[in-house]
């Protein structure tokens, strides 16, 4: 029987959303769905009538159709009932249950040959030594044979069924027959090839520049040729779809293939990286190409040993938790082995959905869940106190650039500002190590609120550097984080999936570009490696125009800009068309991390007064104007460019 779920059917398959076919295809389909949880002992069954009935076929043979039940012997049922069971034990030592019908093959018939065999040998023996002489000796030999002809043969029925009815949903779904050319013929492909046919797929060539495969046969699809071949307007013609199955390809080489998939015009999908095919993915998973695919840089190697001692055994807070940025925390946080990680987060969702996750992936780390409010002195103060964290990550924030600009200056002021400093304050007087605070290239020569927020919060935290030796505050800033919320890569994808058109608000801006995990990573290094006051920048890489980056994902969905246009809305209130990190020799200097450097900062003499001033009057709950705001912001950060409200 099939294991668990069915494998993804892919971009393109099945009916449009929203509609629920019901042929007879398709019912079969939901009833093969609900029986797979049961698969094991389903299969069991079905094997030992199968056993059952080729016992009868055998006396059948044997004795001929006049005698196959009248000259068995009384004891004949018990006889079966024990054979059934035998063979049904030599099946699950085998771990034949397990197998999946709807891929059966070579493998499973090996492991059915020996089962049997074994199985018809020791029940014979049995029977003989019992001295139940009346079985014929000719039923005991042929039946393992007649058995094993039974099960094999179920199995492939069972295959053949399941084939034919995707076929008949792949073909009566959306009407349009998908052909891959796929990139690569190496293992991943071997493997994609072993589960793409049955998500509805026919696979018209693999090409890979490896030379010993060119005119080779992988599960009976020709290799083609090298890469390269996918010009070739002969290939092109016979595909809808471009599969990349090169999961280990990285950096450089991955970007450069992924531009040049991009210009064929087709639909450009991917197997799962290698970590996502370490986590646990299938390579038949085949998925859309996503943004940080397009990066071209190569992974950040972690200080293991640095962090483990930072963060192994120790308890670890978090706030902002269940946010983009908080969330992968937790996730890395949790892999170092601290005893405990207390989750601080506003929204009851999205704590939710961090807790489970976690939950599920690490079962013997122990969690703290708290719906808390950073801006909250005696809240934030009480969890300090209960649960003396010797790690803070602050990660909760107002991060939306038009939202905080105008109606929400005073709300961004207190979240991320005020709540830093309570945060940190309250993080000081509990007695922890380290704390750090997740900042923004924005926070450079801010021009909007939010950095200005931002760039405040990094000040007030230099100020308690000074006052509370024991702890060492630090903020990390980085740019743009692809699949965060509130990011322009989503915003892209679906405006795409309309059919158009994209928005871009001017055709120059650029931005710096970091996926979740590579922020996430280099955070954590920060922590082991960042002194009491400085601020940390993280190397973002060369910027992406986001017109270019517009223009390869409508390239990479196998669309073109006559098909899907691209529409320039305008600079937004307090946008910068280039963001500042300071990642120069001029401004940073370097640390042990070839990617993470230290900020050079001239605080004003008057700044910590200054602070302290904005901070007191933060604190009074009362509503102000985004004017006052700004001109507070203006104030205190003296490199600020505020707009006016």
């Amino acid at each position: 029987m099939s294991p668990g779920p069915n494998p993804s059917p892919g971009p393109g398959a099945g009916p449009p959303h929203g509609a629920r076919p019901d042929t007879n295809w398709h019912r079969l389909d939901r009833l093969l769905a609900r029986l797979r949880p049961h698969r094991e002992p389903l299969s069991l069954l079905v094997d030992g009538v199968v056993i059952a009935l080729a016992w009868n076929v055998t006396y059948l043979f044997r004795l001929g159709f006049d005698r196959w039940l009248s000259a068995r012997p009384a004891y004949d049922a018990w006889v079966l009932l024990g054979i059934v069971v035998t063979y049904l034990a030599a099946f699950a030592l085998a771990r034949v249950p397990q197998g999946m019908w709807r891929f059966a093959g070579f493998g499973d018939i090996r492991r059915l040959t020996l089962a049997c065999a074994a199985a018809g040998g020791l029940a014979a023996v049995a029977v003989m030594a019992l001295g139940l002489s009346k079985v014929p000796r000719a039923v005991l030999a042929l039946h393992p044979v007649v058995a094993l002809m039974g099960v094999c043969l179920v199995r492939i029925a069972y295959r053949m069924l399941y084939e034919h009815a995707r076929a008949r949903i792949a073909g009566g779904g959306e009407g349009t027959a998908r052909r891959a050319l796929v990139l690569g013929a190496g293992e991943a492909a071997r493997r994609l090839l072993a589960g793409i046919h049955q998500q509805g797929w026919t696979v018209v060539a693999l090409l890979d520049d490896d030379a010993t495969k060119h005119g080779a046969r992988i599960a009976g699809v020709p290799v083609m040729g090298p890469l390269s071949r996918m010009d070739d307007p002969v290939l092109r013609s016979a595909a809808t779809h471009l599969v990349v199955a090169l999961p280990s390809l990285r950096g450089a080489a991955k970007r450069a293939l992924l531009d040049r998939a991009a210009r064929t015009g087709l639909h450009v999908l991917t197997v799962p990286s290698a970590d996502e095919l370490r986590s646990g993915l299938e390579v038949s998973r085949v998925r859309e190409i996503e943004p940080e695919d397009l990066l071209g840089r190569d992974p950040v190697a972690l200080d293991e040993a640095g962090l483990a001692g930072v963060l192994g055994g120790r308890t670890v807070l978090i706030t902002g938790a269940g946010g983009s940025i908080g969330a992968e925390l937790c996730r890395q946080v949790a892999r170092q082995g601290p005893a405990r990680l207390v989750l601080v987060e506003l929204s009851e969702f999205n704590l939710y959905t961090i807790e489970q996750e976690l939950t599920e992936q690490f079962p013997g780390l122990e969690l703290v869940r708290l719906v808390a409010d950073v801006k909250d002195p005696l809240q934030i103060g009480n969890v300090m106190q209960r649960w003396r964290p010797q790690v803070v990550f602050h990660a909760a924030a107002y991060k939306h650039v038009p939202l905080m600009e105008q109606g929400n200056a005073w709300a961004a002021l207190r979240n991320n500002t005020l709540g830093t400093w309570r945060a940190a304050q309250a993080a000081a007087q509990a007695g922890a190590e380290r704390f750090v605070l997740i900042s923004t290239d924005k926070a450079v020569n801010p021009t909007n609120v939010m950095g200005a927020t931002k760039r405040a919060a990094e000040m007030a935290l230099r100020t308690l550097a000074a006052q509370h030796p024991a702890t060492r505050f630090m903020a990390v800033r980085f740019g743009n984080v692809l699949g965060s919320s509130g990011s322009v890569i989503p915003k892209f994808k679906e405006q795409i999936a309309r059919g158009g058109p994209v928005t871009v608000t001017h055709p120059d801006i650029i931005r710096y570009f970091m996926t979740i995990p590579e922020a996430a990573r280099l955070v954590l290094q920060a922590v082991a490696t960042g002194e009491s006051g400085q601020v940390l920048v993280l190397d973002m890489g060369e910027p992406v125009r986001i017109v270019d980056l517009a223009r390869q994902l409508i390239r990479l969905a196998g669309h073109t800009e006559d098909e899907i246009g691209i529409e320039f809305s305008g600079l937004r209130p307090g946008e910068k068309l280039y963001e500042e990190l300071l990642a120069d020799n001029e401004t940073t200097v370097p640390t042990a991390v070839p990617r993470l450097r230290v900020a050079r900062l001239t605080d004003a003499p008057q700044a910590a007064a200054e602070v302290q001033a904005l901070l007191a009057w933060a604190d009074d709950p009362q509503p102000r104007e985004d004017a006052e705001v700004k001109a507070w912001l203006v104030r205190v950060v003296v490199e600020c460019r505020l707009q006016p409200a």
